[in-house]
């Protein structure tokens, strides 16, 4: 399925959603933005079948940031530098922490400036070797948006995360992956086929729990830890009250793979 400057293809049960504005290396515009939220609006609507989302971008790059071109620069100033944030960038964040099923991101190339945001809201975030991340925004005057400056400090520690913002010097996969910032770095030609063998895996697995388990670590940061053992309370009661567990535990004692549906 194509949207603008998005496709949308389905795996299974795995949905690979695609950035996919080559010229400008997948920066992020306002019609990607309305792309993306009509790609997640099927995703949505085939919530029962879906059960894992790959996310990556088009060609030689995951994505640069916010796409730049064909403003005019006399209109660019402090009274308007955000105003897309809160009309297009912090719906799509708030519909991928809200999303029914795990994210694994594939990040193909450089992932800049939102773009590094984007990636970084995987659950499983896996890395092309030549890929890099980088915190562009002080490179044009402007301060670091679309979560990273509550991401980094909470994966990487408030040091690291200061010295990328500052600095706007490259991320590269490997000390990415050293950092803890990265589950995985594959060879570039062996990212995909890695990223989707991942997703059916969680695609297949209790997808139910699985869902459940990204709220529990999302909400995490923000909880007390009388708080959070109230929430993983609520949470195991919805998780045994699946299908899914009474599959999980009957194949546990009779010594085979559990055939999880997902409900």
């Amino acid at each position: 399925m194509q949207f603008k400057h998005v496709t949308l293809d389905i795996d299974g049960p795995v949905a690979i959603l695609k950035l996919d504005h080559q010229e400008v290396m997948n920066a992020v515009s306002m019609d990607m933005l309305g792309g993306l939220a009509e790609a997640l609006d099927t995703i949505e609507e085939k919530k029962a079948e879906v059960r894992c989302v790959v996310l990556t971008g088009a060609g030689r790059a995951f994505c640069t940031g916010a796409n730049l071109q064909g403003r005019n620069n006399q209109k660019l100033g402090k009274s308007n530098a955000g105003a897309s944030l809160e009309t297009g960038f912090h719906p799509f964040l708030r519909r991928l922490r809200n999303l029914h099923c795990p994210i694994v991101t594939a990040v193909n190339g450089p992932a800049a400036g939102a773009g590094m945001s984007f990636a970084l809201m995987g659950d499983m975030i896996l890395c092309a070797r030549s890929s890099h991340f980088l915190q562009a925004f002080r490179r044009i005057g402007l301060v670091p948006d679309c979560g990273s400056t509550w991401l980094l400090p909470r994966m990487i520690g408030k040091a690291r995360s200061v010295e990328l913002s500052l600095m706007g010097e490259r991320l590269p996969a490997e000390k990415a992956l050293e950092w803890g910032l990265v589950n995985r770095v594959h060879d570039d030609a062996d990212l995909m086929g890695e990223a989707m063998k991942l997703a059916h895996e969680l695609a297949n697995g209790p997808t139910i729990a699985l869902s459940l388990i990204r709220k529990l670590y999302w909400d995490s940061p923000e909880n007390s830890f009388e708080e959070q053992l109230n929430l993983e309370f609520e949470s195991q009661r919805q998780a045994g009250a699946a299908e899914d567990f009474k599959e999980g535990v009957t194949a546990f004692l009779e010594k085979r793979p559990a055939q999880f549906k997902g409900r």
